[in-house]
């Protein structure tokens, strides 16, 4: 058989200040980790003890996670829980979420240049990740992201 099922995922980061984009990714590719491959994908299948689900996002200050990273470059302070959406004709998983100035998840400004996706607030695994155009965050800005995972 010649099927193949292929995963990519799609990021993008838009930084607002009072309403207006303010900086913007672009739509840019990620890395899957080989624990994302192994606890997210694999285990969750066979619902195997272990298994992983993704539940939060997190940024940092760092490069592109290696294929055996488990955490993130220069992750900063706060992650971000996440909102998943799919539909039932989709093969799309999207992931959303904000880091909100309201909840301080950066109390300096910070050169923001990477986002990964985890299963925890604070430790857990990275499941995917990738860098961006290193972008400076302020105080007083917010920092919205959408990430897919596509299955084609």
């Amino acid at each position: 058989m010649q099927d193949g099922l292929k995963i990519k995922g799609m990021f993008r980061l838009k930084i607002t200040e009072n309403g207006k984009i303010v900086g913007d990714s672009g739509w840019k590719q990620n890395q899957i980790t080989n624990d994302g491959f192994n606890d997210y994908l694999c285990k969750a299948l066979g619902a195997v003890s272990g298994s992983k689900q993704v539940s939060h996002l997190a940024l940092g200050t760092g490069g592109v996670p290696a294929a055996a990273a488990t955490t993130l470059a220069g992750e900063v302070q706060a992650r971000q829980s996440v909102t998943a959406a799919t539909s039932s004709s989709s093969k799309t998983i999207r992931f959303t979420g904000t880091f909100s100035s309201a909840n301080s998840f950066v109390t300096a400004t910070a050169n923001i240049s990477n986002i990964g996706l985890f299963n925890s607030s604070s430790t857990g695994t990275l499941f995917a990740g990738n860098t961006f155009a290193s972008s400076a965050v302020a105080t007083n800005q917010n920092v919205n992201s959408t990430y897919d995972i596509i299955f084609s």
